[in-house]
């Protein structure tokens, strides 16, 4: 049994003249909301064993706090070019190629991460909000056998569906 945890990056800030959208970091609003959803993972959802995230600052500081919560160690979290401009065949490439982890946990943008859900899930969603989570269980033995025919839904949690825990 594989288990999968899609997070797409918490809110970002436009506010600084940044002139890469790739430096955007998080406002108020999103450092709020990964405070609360990495409180409430660490609460009620089984920590991953790895963690592949975008290098874009919105995503790599939400992966460092929801880590932080977690006690993900570091070294578990690997940052991958490819997740900021990836298309679902990309993202399932590097799924499919992960070794070593019965929980993966990925971290990135959209829409790519709303059409990646969707590819799994039977009831489509319009969107993935920003610091919202979706995990699934995959009867599967190697992330090389990943589709949608091994799928079993788990959760969905987003920071306006949780409590403050």
């Amino acid at each position: 049994m594989k288990k999968l945890y899609i997070i797409r990056h918490a809110k970002s800030s436009w506010h600084f003249n940044m002139s890469k959208d790739h430096d955007r970091p998080l406002n108020s609003k999103g450092r709020l909301q990964v405070l609360k959803m990495g409180k409430y993972l660490a609460k009620y959802v089984k920590p991953p064993d790895q963690i592949i995230t975008s290098p874009a600052s919105r995503a790599f500081y939400t992966t460092l706090f929801i880590a932080d919560a977690w006690k993900v160690e570091e070294n578990k979290i690997l940052l991958n070019d490819s997740f900021y401009n990836a298309d679902t065949e990309i993202l399932l490439a590097i799924i499919r190629n992960t070794n070593h982890s019965d929980i993966l946990a990925i971290c990135g943008h959209n829409p790519v991460f709303t059409s990646l859900i969707n590819k799994f899930h039977a009831k489509s969603i319009n969107n993935l909000p920003t610091c919202g989570i979706m995990g699934f269980s995959f009867d599967i033995d190697n992330w090389r056998n990943l589709n949608s025919a091994h799928l079993l839904p788990d959760f969905y949690y987003t920071p306006r569906s949780i409590n403050g825990s």
